[in-house]
C-alpha cells in the first residue's frame, strides 16, 4: 500500500515552518523552543523523505507558472519583431489567425525529427502562419549554415524556395556547415555566388543578431523552441502538443 501521510502531521509541519519563518521582531519562541521545533521537523523529514520530493515538485510547478507568465510578457513586448520582422521567413498563411514561430539549429537532431511535425501542421492547417528563425547554438558549422540560410532568404520573399532549401539541409547527412548549406541552396535553385557575397553583409549579421536577442529575451536555451500565440514551448514536444497550443491560441481550448 502506498504511504499516505496523516493530514494533521502535514498541517503541523507547515505551521511550524511558517512560525519559524516569522521575522525576528515578531518571534514568540525561545531559543530552546526553536531548537525543539527544528529537531521535530528534522526527524519528521528523515522519516518521510518523500515529502521533500513533493515539495520540490510543487516548487517546480510554481516556478514554471512564473516563467510562463514572464515569457508571455516578453512575447507581448517583442511581438512586432517576433511575428512580423522583415528579417524572417514566413510559411503557410501570411494572414493566418495563429502564428507559430520556430527557433532552430541545422545541426540539432531534435529539430531534424521535428521537421515532420512542421510539415504536417502546414499541410493540415490552412489558417496557420509559420515563422522560421535561425538560432545557431551548436558550433561554428551551425553558424555558417545559418549565415547561408539568412543570405538565401534575401533572394526569396515568398519563403517557398527557402523552405525547399531548409528541408534539404535538415534532412541531409552529416554535420551542417557552409559547404553543405551552399550545396542545398544550389539544389533549391538559389544564386550561390550571390549568397556567398551576401553572407558577409550587414543584413545577414543583423538577421542572426535579431534572432539571438529574441531567444535571449525569451529565455530559450535549446532547440527547437517555439512561440505559439503567446506561449513559449521548449523542446521537440511533437505535433499533437503543438496542435493543442495552436488550438488554445485560436479558440481557447485544446480542440477547436
Amino acid at each position: 500500500m502506498p504511504f499516505r501521510r496523516p493530514l494533521h502531521a502535514l498541517a503541523i509541519a507547515a505551521a511550524l515552518l511558517s512560525a519559524l519563518a516569522v521575522p525576528a521582531a515578531a518571534q514568540t519562541f525561545s531559543a530552546p523552543q526553536r531548537g525543539e521545533i527544528e529537531t521535530i521537523l528534522r526527524e519528521y523529514l528523515l522519516k518521510h523523505p518523500e515529502l521533500l520530493q513533493e515539495v520540490l515538485a510543487e516548487l517546480e510547478k510554481k516556478q514554471a507558472v512564473v516563467e510562463a507568465e514572464k515569457a508571455k510578457l516578453v512575447v507581448q513586448s517583442q511581438a512586432a519583431t517576433l511575428f512580423n520582422s522583415p528579417r524572417q521567413v514566413v510559411l503557410g498563411n501570411p494572414q493566418g489567425d495563429v502564428t507559430l514561430v520556430e527557433f532552430f539549429d541545422y545541426n540539432c537532431g531534435y529539430c531534424k525529427r521535428a521537421l515532420t511535425d512542421l510539415q504536417d501542421l502546414l499541410q493540415s492547417d490552412p489558417k496557420l502562419k509559420v515563422v522560421l528563425k535561425e538560432f545557431p547554438v551548436l558550433g561554428e558549422g551551425s553558424v555558417e549554415a545559418a549565415r547561408v540560410a539568412a543570405a538565401a532568404r534575401m533572394q526569396d520573399k515568398t519563403g517557398k524556395k527557402y523552405f525547399d532549401f531548409h528541408q534539404r539541409l535538415m534532412t541531409g547527412r552529416g554535420q551542417a556547415d557552409k559547404a553543405k548549406a551552399l550545396a542545398a541552396a544550389k539544389d533549391a535553385g538559389f544564386d550561390v555566388a550571390r549568397i556567398e557575397r551576401d553572407m558577409g553583409g550587414e543584413e545577414v549579421r543583423a538577421s542572426l543578431e535579431e534572432s539571438l536577442r529574441l531567444a535571449e529575451a525569451l529565455g530559450l536555451n535549446g532547440t527547437p523552441s517555439y512561440v505559439v500565440g503567446s506561449d513559449v514551448v521548449i523542446g521537440a514536444v511533437g505535433r499533437d502538443a503543438l496542435k493543442q497550443k495552436i488550438n488554445a491560441a485560436r479558440c481557447g481550448q485544446t480542440s477547436c
